[in-house]
């Protein structure tokens, strides 16, 4: 969001035009008709418009949109229509251009793009509170971008180079408007940035967000990357030597490229292995580009892999062949994992020109091959799924944002009908969800299931290279449980949608009795209805004619109730009364009961945390020192949650406006709960007295619970124990790491 500021100096207009002509000179092979002019004169509205607008760097805010537009070009592919609506995209948002005055100066499809990228309005009433008539506005506002997919995906990337110059211009705001950023981010952009092919976007996603909920584990991994940087150039120097000769006869031109892995997925791979850094064998990977005609690409792809396995002994199970079979996001390569020089693990991709091409720029990379032989329109399938879920109704945007995220999955799994079709489904998926898969009315009406010939429940999870089979039968049809059998977006919403029917249905029992009750009591029933679906705590109408239906409220209940003026209310019996105190008594918070700190140990937008009640949130059990966030819950007061707390991602992304800014105070002298986790070799000597002696009597600290389990000569524990602050805990990681026979150390989550 810009500020008010100074009007753009002469000096500025300079530099101005200086970065819309970088932007034109690589697009000018691509201009035809009037692109030219619609470029210049989208250039002129957007500098008229954001003339008194600075960002919080303090440049003119100019300086974004046309970046935005630099992005679109020369990091994602796409051309000068997109680029146009780059340079406008915050016009009809932050000036005072309307989205009229863009399709009288452009045309309709500049007008309903420039419509897709503006944030949805109404989310805040005069006063600038939330409409809580919305359950999130951030979902609201997704929700309206990832509408614009079906009728033109260049909203969405967009939106996407948008949210990537935002991210690496972060540090100017404040940190509370980064911790939200990034968990949208990694709520909806990075997994759709996967999805749609942008593979080095999706990275730069990734390692900001990882910088920002979690900064001290990201410099230390960069550091510990650029340490080992000589010795891995050098490393892929002698990897490739041996096998120059021999692609060389080939008669292919090819180039080698030696990558490290991003910091982020380095990260994830020490929490998901439980493995140091040092013991990360594919710290980097060796990429391989060739360059042939497309009707030779599978041929040669397999002739260099062929040179690599002559020279170097392969590891069968760590063959990936997406050159025969691409993944549904376009993206396609040889992978293979051989064991190099000194021993070393050393993963090795094999892709084309146009391969590496549609793996750097995605979609619209793949757009451009269109039309060529034997290259397929692989985003045809997912984009009628993505119709689907846009068509369907949702209670409110969260439950639209989870169905449309389980569409975006990193992983997927190949399975076969019975007449051989191949069907690509997100890793994780059941039998059942085949059936929906295949078509909606095999999924209502699917009976039994048999995966490779043997009947399974419909809850199996589907593996590589399953042949499903449904069974059906016409009186079948869906209930509450199968909402438990299914992963996918598609199968949830039609198990949902049929749900809501037989709900109705039944709910128009419920409605009548209602409707009698009420009439005898000479009360209306459109003036009381929703008043009676508040009291009973339900959501809808159809809820409360379901719950009457099937007597899970009783219209006995209404006994409670007198009618004045037609109207139902509360009899004010003495019972009522002494219930209604009670219930306006202010809650007692845990953390006040339990003194975890004295009244300044926690700031909260500035104010001491014990004008709220509060608590430490048990998920990620933060303690004094970690970076730290505050979240108002409906029913249990404010948590404290660390930055990068597992469920900090989902919170923020989808209830922004209930996260507030939060901090420690100079004088916290609390106690804090923590857990860590331990591997090691059991060598026999007494491994829990000294651990124990490590944490008691070397570190006066006290153990609330220590699990241990051994197996084999290893062992594995989980000890929780109380520490001062963040330093403490660093000081113990650092003294139990340096006892011999444990190889890791962390700090987990509950």
């Amino acid at each position: 969001m810009p500020v008010s500021a100074v009007a753009i100096s002469k000096d500025e207009l300079k530099v101005i035009k200086e970065a819309y002509q970088k932007v034109l000179r690589p697009l000018k092979v691509k201009l035809k008709g009037d692109d030219k002019i619609l470029l210049d004169k989208a250039f002129e509205m957007a500098v008229e418009g954001h003339k008194y607008q600075r960002r919080r760097s303090g440049e003119p805010y100019i300086f974004h949109p046309i970046e935005v537009a630099r992005i679109c070009h020369e990091e994602i592919g796409l051309g000068p229509t997109a680029v146009i609506c780059a340079i406008l995209h915050d016009v009809v948002e932050d000036t005072d251009f309307t989205l009229k005055d863009i399709v009288t100066n452009f045309n309709e499809k500049i007008g309903l793009i420039v419509d897709g990228l503006t944030k949805l309005d109404g989310l805040y009433n005069v006063e600038n509170k939330v409409d809580e008539s919305l359950k999130s506005p951030q979902a609201e506002n997704l929700k309206k971008v990832l509408s614009t997919l079906v009728y033109d995906v260049r909203v969405v990337l967009i939106k996407m180079a948008d949210r990537l110059h935002n991210l690496r211009t972060i540090d100017a705001m404040p940190k509370q408007k980064q911790l939200k950023i990034a968990a949208e981010t990694q709520y909806i952009y990075s997994p759709l940035a996967h999805r749609l092919g942008l593979y080095q976007v999706r990275t730069e996603y990734e390692d900001i967000c990882f910088k920002i909920t979690n900064r001290e584990k990201y410099d230390e991994l960069a550091q510990k990357i650029s340490d080992t940087q000589s010795t891995r150039n050098e490393y892929i120097k002698s990897f490739i030597k041996p096998l120059k000769k021999q692609l060389k006869a080939l008669d292919i031109d090819f180039r080698v490229l030696g990558r490290p892995k991003s910091i982020s997925s380095i990260w994830n791979k020490i929490q998901t292995k439980n493995v140091p850094f040092e013991e990360i064998y594919d710290l980097f990977a060796v990429r391989i580009i060739i360059d042939v005609p497309s009707e030779k690409e599978k041929s040669a792809c397999w002739q260099v892999y062929s040179v690599i396995t002559d020279v170097y002994t392969p590891i069968p199970e760590r063959l990936k062949d997406w050159v025969t079979t691409p993944k549904s996001n376009g993206y396609e390569s040889l992978h293979t994992t051989i064991i190099g020089p000194e021993g070393k693990f050393v993963e090795v991709q094999i892709r084309t020109e146009r391969m590496n091409e549609i793996a750097e720029k995605g979609f619209a990379a793949h757009w451009k091959y269109k039309g060529v032989k034997n290259v397929k329109d692989v985003y045809a399938n997912w984009l009628d799924n993505v119709r689907d879920i846009l068509d369907a109704p949702y209670t409110n945007a969260i439950e639209f944002l989870d169905d449309f995220k389980s569409n975006l999955f990193k992983e997927e799994v190949y399975v076969f009908t019975p007449n051989g079709d191949m069907k690509i489904l997100p890793q994780g998926a059941t039998a059942l969800d085949f059936a929906f898969h295949i078509h909606t009315d095999i999924g209502y009406k699917a009976t039994a299931i048999k995966v490779n010939n043997k009947l399974v429940p419909m809850g199996y999870t589907l593996e590589n290279g399953d042949q499903v089979s449904v069974k059906t039968h016409k009186n079948q049809k869906p209930n509450e449980n199968w909402l438990n059998l299914v992963k996918t977006g598609k199968a949830k919403n039609k198990i949902r949608s049929s749900m809501k029917e037989e709900r109705r249905n039944i709910g128009e029992f419920g409605k009548e009795d209602l409707a009698r009750k009420l009439k005898n009591m000479k009360a209306d029933f459109e003036e009381n209805v929703d008043m009676l679906v508040k009291y009973f705590g339900l959501g809808s109408r159809p809820d409360l004619y379901y719950a009457i239906a099937e007597e899970q409220i009783k219209l006995s209940e209404l006994k409670k109730f007198e009618v004045t003026g037609k109207k139902l209310a509360l009899k004010q019996t003495e019972e009522v009364k002494a219930e209604q105190a009670k219930s306006d008594k202010p809650p007692v918070s845990k953390s006040t009961k339990q003194k975890l700190g004295n009244k300044d140990s926690i700031f909260v937008n500035g104010e001491p945390a014990s004008m709220y009640t509060y608590s430490l949130a048990q998920c990620c059990s933060p303690v004094n020192g970690d970076s730290i966030f505050g979240f108002l819950t409906l029913n249990a007061g404010l948590k404290i949650h660390r930055t990068d707390c597992p469920n900090a991602t989902n919170m923020i992304a989808n209830y922004g406006y209930r996260t507030l800014k939060a901090e420690w105070g100079g004088n916290a002298s609390s106690d804090f709960v923590v857990r860590i986790g331990l591997e090691g070799v059991d060598s026999g000597v007494g491994v829990i007295s000294i651990i124990s002696d490590t944490i008691s009597a070397k570190m006066g600290l006290n153990i609330r619970n220590f699990n241990i389990n051994s197996n084999e000569g290893v062992f594995s524990s989980t000890i929780m124990l109380v520490v001062k602050n963040k330093d403490q805990l660093k000081e113990l990681i650092k003294n139990l790491k340096e006892i011999e026979g444990i190889s890791t150390v962390e700090r987990v989550d509950n």
